[in-house]
């Protein structure tokens, strides 16, 4: 039996449209300090800390964008709380999503602030060396049609070294934020951890093999505790369009905790009306034995309630993107977890938020009719191999090199956002709230540092890259 505290807040949030991004109200804020220390506190409090005292934490900071990472409210009161137990060092710690870079998002997004008021100290994983590692759900696509094209990758060594081989030594707290997948159904405490493959290693199988690799990530390393804070929950996916928040963004209130991060998922799902079996990932993650021995919901122990709850919310993106941009899809594949809405998530957050234009194609997956590919006459974006390797000869004959952009592999974001910017006429740097200056001085910083993160070229709204 798994226990799962689900814990409900009563202070108002803001009154303002969720278009408008603020800081929590000290209101809120105190009771999110008293809330995450009464969680703590249940399951143990300062008898969770290890022998070395060292505290990790991995928030959801995946970008910048508002509603898409982990509160730095939440993080700072569990900084402080750890430190109040008896932490020797409290270490903030993540590998945010590919077209970004690390030190950048923690200047965005807060953690950085945390890290000079407390003294935590943060890990960017994309700059940290590497280990070789196995994906192990699946064989190789070369012996198995449905097999993985990638079966190594690399695992940062801190992750290696202090949460798989030194994991009776230090403990790991998991923060992820409460929301639904466009491609994953949900990204809760399982999915946060895809942050440890780097960044060109989850390009590939990026498709219907996600949610086995989600589940290869999990075999390896698995939280001693994970606190979803859910002060809001996203819906149509887990990247808002800002302008489109008050639709896509939910005032849950919540914090869910447990110890055991496959339960606090199934809880966390059922917030969005979820059930388990709807989440290929934690059923296979239940299957493979990796939820410390529970079978199913019936055998999570609810500490609060989830009563409330029914409601089914949707997963799948928005229906709102731009008139002008030709999606063709293939009818033989095309896989919703990669080349489908990994580009059409995009598209849509240009196009809403930045003033993204038209006039140019979207080509994604596989079995498309040669004769309508040859009457495509404007710039096009070729997405995922699948589309390349059937449609690439066909259309630069067509169109030339010039006007053919490609994105590779399952997932290649970098290479979609470079894409993009040139096509729709957005200045990336626009996309991030920090002076330019600022940006670029971070960006040389990472690259000092050894970054291993997949970024776009700042100089792509102007020249072609891809």
């Amino acid at each position: 039996m798994a226990t799962v505290y689900i814990r409900k807040l009563t202070s108002p949030h803001q009154n303002e449209s969720f278009t408008v991004f603020k800081p929590l109200n000290s209101e809120l804020f105190k009771e999110i300090n008293t809330t995450v220390k009464e969680i703590f506190d249940k399951a143990g409090g300062a008898k969770l800390l290890k022998s070395s005292k060292d505290v990790y934490i991995k928030p959801n900071g995946i970008d910048g964008k508002p509603y898409c990472f982990t509160r730095p409210e939440v993080v700072d009161v569990i900084v402080q709380y750890w430190f109040e137990a008896g932490a020797r060092n409290v270490y903030i710690m993540e590998n945010s999503t590919q077209c970004n870079f690390t030190r950048l998002v923690f200047e965005i997004t807060g953690y950085a602030d945390i890290c000079r008021k407390t003294g935590a100290k943060p890990i960017y994983l994309d700059e940290d060396k590497s280990v070789i590692c196995q994906f192990n759900g699946k064989s190789s696509s070369q012996n198995n049609p449905d097999g993985y094209d990638l079966t190594k990758f690399e695992m940062p060594v801190t992750v290696v070294e202090k949460l798989i081989n030194g994991k009776d030594e230090n403990l790991y707290i998991n923060v992820p934020k409460l929301k639904t997948h466009s491609m994953a159904i949900v990204t809760l405490g399982v999915k946060n951890q895809w942050a440890f493959p780097r960044h060109n290693d989850r390009r590939y199988d990026h498709n219907y093999n996600l949610h086995y690799k989600l589940v290869d990530i999990l075999g390896y390393v698995q939280p001693d505790f994970t606190l979803i804070e859910g002060i809001e929950g996203t819906i149509y996916g887990h990247y808002p369009v800002t302008k489109l928040a008050d639709k896509c963004v939910i005032p849950f209130k919540l914090l869910i905790g447990g110890d055991n991060v496959v339960a606090t998922d199934i809880v966390g799902a059922k917030v969005f009306g979820i059930d388990v079996k709807d989440v290929p990932h934690l059923q296979i993650a239940l299957q493979k034995g990796f939820a410390k021995g529970i079978k199913s919901s019936k055998d999570i122990k609810i500490d609060g309630s989830l009563k409330n709850y029914k409601k089914r919310y949707p997963t799948d993106l928005f229906e709102s993107f731009p008139p002008d941009v030709n999606t063709i899809m293939g009818k033989e594949l095309c896989c919703k977890e990669g080349c489908r809405n990994n580009p059409l998530t995009l598209l849509q957050v240009l196009y809403h938020d930045y003033d993204g234009k038209g006039g140019w194609s979207l080509v994604i997956g596989k079995g498309h009719d040669k004769k309508f590919i040859e009457k495509i006459n404007t710039p096009v974006l070729i997405a995922g191999h699948c589309a390349i390797e059937e449609t690439y000869d066909i259309l630069v004959k067509k169109l030339g090199k010039h006007k053919v952009y490609l994105s590779g592999q399952c997932n290649d974001l970098a290479a979609s956002a470079a894409a993009m910017f040139k096509l729709m006429k957005v200045n990336p740097l626009k996309l991030v709230n920090l002076s330019p200056f600022k940006s670029v001085k971070l960006l040389l910083l990472a690259k000092l540092h050894g970054t291993k993160a997949n970024v776009p070229n700042l100089l792509s709204r102007f020249i072609k890259t891809v």
